[in-house]
């Protein structure tokens, strides 16, 4: 009778933000005609999935009401997992080439990191 728990998981601050993360990749990469690291997707996932749990939950609440904080934790997590190495030839000559790429624009927030010399 109360087994409710299981019925909650996957759907905390964690996990929203978890998979919001994911679908910013899914749409980073396919939008870029790259076949995603898988590899590396899922380490950034859990590197991004560790730090968050690390937050005291009210930090944890501020992230997840402020765009701007999740991409900060986002791109953290990107650089920190090795992400940002899978492609970066690539992904690189794209962000800047100037040539329109077709991403939405919070996609920048992953391009921009290939626009610096980091």
């Amino acid at each position: 009778m109360g087994e409710q728990k299981g019925s909650q998981r996957g759907t905390g601050p964690v996990e929203s933000l978890r998979d919001e993360f994911r679908g910013h990749l899914d749409v980073f990469y396919s939008c870029l005609k790259l076949a995603a690291p898988y590899d590396s997707v899922e380490k950034a996932l859990g590197t991004l999935t560790a730090t968050l749990k690390a937050l005291p939950p009210e930090e944890l609440y501020r992230v997840g009401m402020d765009q701007t904080q999740r991409w900060t934790y986002f791109r953290q997590a990107f650089v920190d997992s090795g992400l940002i190495q899978k492609h970066r030839g690539i992904i690189a000559g794209l962000a800047r080439s100037g040539s329109p790429l077709g991403l939405p624009p919070e996609c920048n927030h992953l391009l921009d990191l290939y626009r610096t010399s980091s």
